[in-house]
């Protein structure tokens, strides 16, 4: 057995005549690792004690309970390597990040690297120092959040960077960037965006928005109330804020209609030195509803079919054109209900068929498919 354990780990030898100290290094998928074990005088593996170098310790602790059950049940020390060395391919394997553990310098150098950007900019950092998150303020005082995952293995490779941005963010990174850097990178980006978020914030705060219910700083498209079951979707170009937007009349067709024409026809009238909500109202000739003037509650008008608001994070968006119903539908549920009416008939992918309410022509595009 003495043979085996020096034939499989000869890297591992015994430090006295009697046995009980062993010292050297394991090696595991061409990787070696600093071990040394004490055994006592009875050669009891029970009551044996491991001292392991910093790189095993890392990759041994999910498996400290184990590494000790083994201790107990192993006949031997060479069997007890074994089953130790298993348990390392295991982690190795589950942890592929574990293969590049970093030095005690690589810590060193980011926590200094974290003193210098500012402790105050520090949101959180996990436990491997691998992933932080920063915070950084716009020069109108938002708040935003950068997370930065840190590539260890590679200093020259740029860490994984991500933001709740509108577009993607780009950052150039050399072997010689710091932390500090990639905060200053941000903020600039955040400044680029500064127009776009002051477009979105005065509709925020200025209008009854409809969808998306929780608007993130990444979400360029706003559905604003116009009236009951009348809204506009407006798609915002954050390169071009304050151009014309995209924009969607929603609505019965008695109502949209004017409106479409009124856009049409005043389009010459948007002026980019004006912001995007004042430009609407001139070029709609409308007042937009607003939490000064109007209950949110007013707009939420519940679907005549499944009688709810909000289905998943769809609301009401077909509307019967017969003036004296009006009345809204979820585009899914308008779907199947006319889908399983004998009466009603399909062209491609509309579906004709009569209101639920008033019985007059209705007509709706076919749901669209989850993936």
């Amino acid at each position: 057995m003495e043979s085996l354990l020096l034939r499989d780990n000869p890297l591992l030898l015994p430090l006295n005549k009697k046995k009980t100290v062993y010292d050297g290094f394991i090696t595991v998928q061409e990787r070696d690792f600093r071990i040394r074990i004490l055994l006592p005088p009875d050669l009891q593996l029970k009551r044996a004690r491991l001292h392991c170098c910093w790189q095993l310790k890392h990759l041994l602790r999910d498996y400290e309970h184990i590494v000790k059950q083994r201790l107990q049940q192993s006949v031997d020390l060479g069997g007890f390597i074994l089953e130790l060395k298993t348990v390392l391919e295991v982690a190795l394997n589950r942890c592929p990040e574990g293969r590049s553990v970093p030095p005690p310098r690589y810590y060193s150098l980011l926590i200094s690297e974290m003193e210098t950007v500012g402790w105050d900019k520090m949101l959180s950092i996990d436990m491997d120092f691998q992933t932080l998150k920063l915070r950084a303020e716009d020069s109108s005082g938002r708040q935003h959040t950068l997370t930065v995952k840190l590539k260890s293995k590679h200093p020259a490779e740029a860490p994984d960077c991500s933001a709740d941005l509108p577009v993607p963010l780009t950052i150039t990174w050399t072997p010689q960037s710091s932390l500090e850097q990639l905060h200053s990178q941000f903020l600039l980006v955040l400044e680029s965006l500064t127009d776009f978020w002051d477009v979105l914030d005065e509709i925020d705060g200025k209008t009854w928005v409809l969808e998306p219910e929780k608007p993130s700083r990444s979400d360029t498209m706003r559905r604003i109330a116009i009236g009951n079951n009348v809204s506009i979707k407006v798609e915002v170009d954050p390169r071009h804020p304050k151009m014309l937007p995209e924009c969607c009349l929603l609505g019965a067709d008695h109502v949209v209609t004017p409106l479409r024409n009124k856009l049409n026809a005043n389009m010459h009238m948007w002026n980019p030195d004006s912001s995007v909500l004042n430009n609407l109202r001139d070029v709609l000739e409308i007042e937009f509803p607003s939490p000064a003037t109007h209950e949110k509650s007013s707009f939420n008008v519940e679907c005549g079919i499944c009688y709810s608001y909000r289905l998943e994070d769809a609301i009401p968006d077909q509307v019967c054109n017969d003036p004296r119903c009006g009345q809204p539908f979820h585009q899914a549920c308008l779907y199947e209900w006319l889908r399983a009416l004998p009466s009603s008939r399909q062209s491609f992918n509309l579906v004709f068929g009569e209101c639920p309410y008033c019985s007059k022509p209705i007509t709706v595009k076919m749901a669209a498919q989850k993936t």
